[in-house]
């Protein structure tokens, strides 16, 4: 993350994009203005796959191209430094609870639905079999991975909220790149659907720390003691998300 004051001046930022130009590779970079910001901040976002530049109220657009153009070797390299994307495509390798499964086209059994999970059998690997023809493989599997990830989130929020006695408002879904999990003041539970590629672990473990919240709020040592009740050895699954997570957001997205 690279910051510089600035000066104030016009503003002409808003919904603008600059094309920056580095090493024979050209970079979209979108601007955002906020009020609360005091200096450029420029970012590559793992998730959406794409590059920010933050700007205060009043900056140019002479003030932002010149500091995203003296960055643009910064750009390129964190670019280069994102994982491959793997697309929901036949043949693809995609983790479901954290195992790696092929992507397969077959034919299923009647009434088993579009998509079948299979366990490694005779030295082959998990499948992921993917029913009808190869275009729609993407949002089939994408609709059973979100099935998955709600059915293991619900029984596992569930399970913590029954020990501590809480009740959540609902619970939702979404394809989040910033966060894994959220509570809001009204007691709604938030996950990604991406869970369901890591362990189970880390599922479990989220659940746990978003039900904490039905708790306490905040992230006070009487926080981090209801979710030392809930799952003893937290540390392990936030080490996986620190190390492993940004790589689950590479799965189904596609090319910039």
């Amino acid at each position: 993350m690279l910051r510089r004051f600035f000066a104030p001046a016009p503003p002409t930022l808003d919904g603008a994009f600059l094309e920056i130009r580095h090493d024979g590779a050209v970079y979209r970079v979108a601007l955002r203005r906020s009020r609360a910001a005091r200096r450029f901040t420029l970012r590559v976002r793992a998730g959406a796959r794409d590059v920010v530049l933050t700007a205060p109220a009043r900056a140019s657009l002479c003030e932002a191209k010149s500091f995203v153009e003296r960055h643009a070797a910064w750009v390129g390299a964190r670019l280069k430094r994102l994982p491959e994307v793997v697309p929901f495509a036949p043949g693809a390798l995609v983790p479901l609870r954290g195992e790696p499964h092929v992507v397969e086209l077959a034919r299923l059994p009647r009434g088993r639905g579009p998509v079948m999970a299979t366990a490694a059998a005779a030295g082959a690997p998990p499948r992921l079999l993917v029913g009808g023809e190869a275009e729609f493989v993407p949002r089939r599997l994408r609709d059973f991975l979100v099935k998955e990830a709600r059915r293991d989130l619900e029984a596992a929020v569930a399970r913590h909220a029954g020990r501590l006695q809480v009740v959540p408002r609902r619970i939702a879904l979404r394809d989040t790149t910033s966060r894994w999990g959220s509570c809001s003041a009204a007691g709604a539970l938030n996950f990604s659907w991406r869970l369901i590629l890591a362990p189970p672990f880390v599922l479990d473990y989220l659940a746990a720390h978003e039900v904490s919240h039905l708790v306490h709020m905040d992230h006070s040592p009487a926080f981090w003691s209801v979710v030392g009740r809930l799952i003893p050895d937290h540390e392990k699954a936030e080490g996986w998300l620190r190390a492993n997570g940004t790589g689950l957001l590479r799965f189904g997205a596609q090319e910039g």
